[in-house]
């Protein structure tokens, strides 16, 4: 049970027609980074967050050229299942080189630049960018 009279009434709600009163507690936000598998502390974040960009830009390919699942597989020379698991981001039988295998296969250009960090930056980044 919450005792309302320990708030006051700037930390109450009342949800209008309803009765009900309820406390908000403000709460802080923290901006997260550019990877949320980095954010939740995932131990290869940057392979993670390189493959669900891969996978999304494969996707998006597929559902421009309205293809089926069945069709895609042929395309790309894949299972069926392996093309559900894509579309579905379960990305656990995928790797990087496999994704990009796929993207050349769907005929598209996969081009992979090095460069030096910039100087603001701790640490060097993987990152994955569709045109």
């Amino acid at each position: 049970m919450v005792c309302l009279s320990q708030f006051s009434t700037r930390e109450l709600r009342d949800y209008p027609g309803t009765g009900i009163i309820w406390p908000v507690r403000k709460q802080s936000v923290t901006r997260g980074s550019r990877n949320l598998f980095a954010d939740l502390g995932f131990p290869d974040a940057a392979e993670r967050q390189a493959k669900l960009r891969l996978a999304f830009a494969l996707n998006k390919i597929l559902a421009d050229r309205k293809l089926s699942q069945a069709a895609a597989a042929r395309v790309m020379g894949v299972t069926q299942p392996k093309v559900s698991a894509l579309r579905h981001y379960k990305l656990t039988g995928f790797s990087v080189e496999r994704l990009l295998n796929l993207l050349t296969a769907v005929d598209h250009d996969v081009e992979i630049v090095i460069r030096r960090k910039p100087r603001s930056r701790k640490t060097g980044r993987i990152s994955v960018v569709a045109a």
